[in-house]
Order: C-alpha cells, then sequence, then structure tokens
C-alpha cells in the first residue's frame, strides 16, 4: 500500500498545511516544465527506486508463470520463482516507506508508483500464479479478473480517501480502510504449499465443479473473490502497525 502520502496530522498547524501544498504544486511544476534528457529518472528518490524493485519483482512473477506454462509441466523451477518473487515484492514494498520516512522525501511520483507497483505484485502477479497451477476455465478467469479489478480499485479509493482516513500524532494513518492488497500472499503461500504437494492442474484441491459445461470452474478460485471483497470493503478497519 502506499505508505508515502504528503497528508497532515490532525491539530497540524495551517503553516504546515501550506507548506505542504507549496511543495505538492512544485513537485507538479518540475514534472511539467523538466524537458531535459532522462528527466523522470532523474526525479526518482531513493524509495521510488526500491518502489520500483517492488514492481520488479511483480512483471518478473508474472513471466515466471507464463514460462510454466510454455514448458513442460514436470519442470516446477517456474512456478516455484512466481511464486517467490511476490514475498520479495512485498520486502521492497515495506523498505520503500522505510527508506522515505528515513530520508524524510516523499514524492507524488512515488506515491503513484506505490500502487501500481502493488498492483501488479499483489494483484496481477497472484492471478497469474493461479492461471499456471490450473484455474484455466472460462469461469475462472471471470473471478480471477474480479480479483485483479478489486485490486485496482481498492488502490485507487486509497489514493483518493487517505486524507480523510484518522491520523496519529506524526501524521499516519490509523488503519487501512479494507484489507491491505498485499494481503494476497496468503493465498499465494497456499498455493505455494500446493505446489509443494503436487495438487496443480488436474489435482487441484476440491477438483473441478459442472466439468463439460459453458460454467466448469474450480471452487478454489473463490478464494480470490473472498480476497477482493475484503479488499473493496469499506466496514474493515485494519489497524497500521
Amino acid at each position: 500500500m502506499s505508505k508515502r502520502t504528503n497528508s497532515n496530522a490532525n491539530g497540524q498547524s495551517k503553516e504546515s498545511t501550506v507548506v505542504g501544498e507549496a511543495n505538492v504544486e512544485k513537485q507538479k511544476q518540475l514534472l511539467v516544465e523538466d524537458t531535459r534528457h532522462f528527466s523522470m529518472i532523474r526525479m526518482l528518490h531513493l524509495a521510488d527506486l526500491i518502489t520500483e524493485l517492488n514492481g520488479f519483482c511483480g512483471v518478473m512473477s508474472v513471466f515466471s508463470s507464463m514460462r510454466y506454462c510454455l514448458g513442460p509441466t514436470s519442470a516446477h523451477a517456474n512456478l516455484w520463482a512466481a511464486l517467490a518473487f511476490m514475498p520479495f515484492g512485498l520486502f521492497f514494498d515495506f523498505m520503500d516507506g522505510k527508506v522515505a520516512r528515513w530520508r524524510k522525501k516523499s514524492s507524488l511520483m512515488g506515491q503513484e508508483l506505490d500502487s501500481l507497483a502493488d498492483l501488479i505484485s499483489f494483484g496481477v502477479s497472484p492471478a497469474a500464479a493461479a492461471f499456471a497451477i490450473g484455474l484455466r476455465t472460462p469461469v475462472d478467469h471471470v473471478l480471477l479478473t474480479f480479483f485483479v479489478l478489486c485490486g485496482l480499485t481498492r488502490l485507487a479509493r486509497f489514493n483518493i480517501t487517505v486524507g480523510n482516513v484518522p491520523k496519529d500524532a506524526t501524521g499516519k494513518s490509523k488503519y487501512f480502510e479494507g484489507t491491505p492488497i498485499p494481503t494476497s500472499l496468503s493465498i499465494a503461500a497456499l498455493m505455494a504449499y500446493w505446489v509443494g504437494q503436487g495438487w496443480t492442474l488436474d489435482n487441484l484441491p476440491l477438483g473441478v465443479w459442472a466439468q463439460g459445461t459453458v460454467f466448469e470452474f474450480h471452487p478454489v478460485a473463490f478464494l480470490f473473490v473472498l480476497s477482493g471483497v475484503m479488499m473493496t470493503s469499506r466496514s474493515i478497519h485494519i489497524p497500521k502497525p
């Protein structure tokens, strides 16, 4: 989740608010006016580069799932790689906020990068891994797409409403509204257990229902539906650590 925001704590002075808004406008102006070669890269802070590594892990996870689908089903190395890249993405997602607070530097670019990287690493890549292990019917595809879109919606809502969530004395939001998208790694961990047990493709837990019909689906796909619903819930409040 995006942890590098410019929102102000309750009780902060009006002067601090004005300074924060001025900083935001300055960043916007620099993004528009700086036309030097590689100007966008030059504007990235160290925390932003770490966020890029989160996105890198997500993309590599997706590619590993694709390689598994193209290769022999007995070669599980690519599938293990797809699942392993996800927790590395979580590590970088955690570290970018730490580094931003340590260096006391955040940017508008970093806020957007954070959400986009999270969507890849904790939305698209788990869905791709689920496809790789055997959730490949048309109904499965719809359910997995629902999950990814819930993650997309959850991140967009977070970016818009984070300023309205109650803050503590340091200006950090007190809770997440809906489960954070990285909680999808719990499903990834479950999929890793299935792979370890050899429960993939035709051997997925609970098998396939309505087999031979257009409504053929794997019941385990509803784990992704449940995760998506919980991410977009406004009644679930998860305290921030």
